[in-house]
């Protein structure tokens, strides 16, 4: 049997999908015939013009709730979700603000759970239900220095996934992508220039950053009948994860 990835006729909603990882999956998702929507606080310029995009802060649920809506009265029908919205800036986890950290545990789980709230809501009464993904990091999984309070809503995120992946099942099916560290425009802001890229990404196993398409490519399969059995799971993309230090000891290299 043949396998192809066909979204023809299908909605994807991809927040957060204008720059950076976002932009890459919506990319992908149109690369597979899908009807991309996408959004953010404010929308670039550059966008392709088959793309739909619309502002939106999905830290409130009003607004959430009205994006998704709208959605759905324009094109009758959203299939696919992914909850790519998030991000957060490095700060002094000992005396960082309590608005600084309420900010970024809204953006990075609360969204996720406005708009999978009412995605799921249209989606459980379509015939084909629908597909919802999640984006998350390894900092959810392991200490996050400077992004303590990404690292705790991830981790949140992690266990959200876990129950409406059950909770919503069989109609609509969820799931999460673990991310590792990647490859965008802003990408000089935490690794420096082409020279910090570089040692970062050979800290790595695979050798290298990943590319935002490559994140898009999971979350294709996660949204495709490939993945039809596939519920509450995570799925890392992180290039084989952090590399154990004591590997490169001089016990290691003595061969003692």
């Amino acid at each position: 049997m043949a396998i192809t990835i066909d979204f023809s006729g299908q909605v994807a909603l991809i927040t957060g999908g204008t720059k950076g990882v976002g932009r890459g999956i919506a990319q992908r998702f149109a690369d597979a015939g899908a009807q991309v929507v996408v959004c953010a606080r404010t929308i670039p310029e550059g966008l392709p013009p088959e793309w739909a995009a619309y502002p939106a802060d999905l830290r409130e649920f009003d607004q959430a709730e009205a994006l998704i809506d709208q959605i759905v009265a324009r094109f009758g029908t959203l299939d696919i979700l992914v909850n790519n919205a998030g991000g957060s800036p490095p700060s002094d986890t000992a005396n960082v603000s309590a608005n600084f950290s309420q900010k970024i545990v809204a953006v990075n789980l609360f969204t996720a759970m406005w708009c999978s709230q009412v995605a799921n809501r249209h989606m459980q009464s379509q015939i084909n239900g629908g597909a919802i993904i999640n984006i998350g990091s390894v900092s959810a999984v392991r200490p996050a220095p400077t992004v303590a309070a990404y690292g705790a809503a991830k981790a949140g995120l992690v266990n959200y996934t876990q129950t409406t992946g059950q909770e919503w099942l069989p109609k609509v099916r969820v799931n999460l992508v673990t991310v590792g560290m990647v490859r965008t425009e802003l990408a000089h802001l935490h690794y420096g220039d082409e020279e910090g890229v570089r040692r970062t990404g050979s800290q790595i196993p695979i050798g290298r950053l990943a590319d935002a398409t490559e994140i898009g490519d999971v979350c294709v399969f996660l949204a495709s009948p490939l993945a039809a059995y596939v519920s509450g799971a995570s799925i890392e993309a992180h290039g084989g994860g952090d590399w154990p230090p004591f590997l490169d000891t001089p016990f290691r290299n003595t061969g003692r």
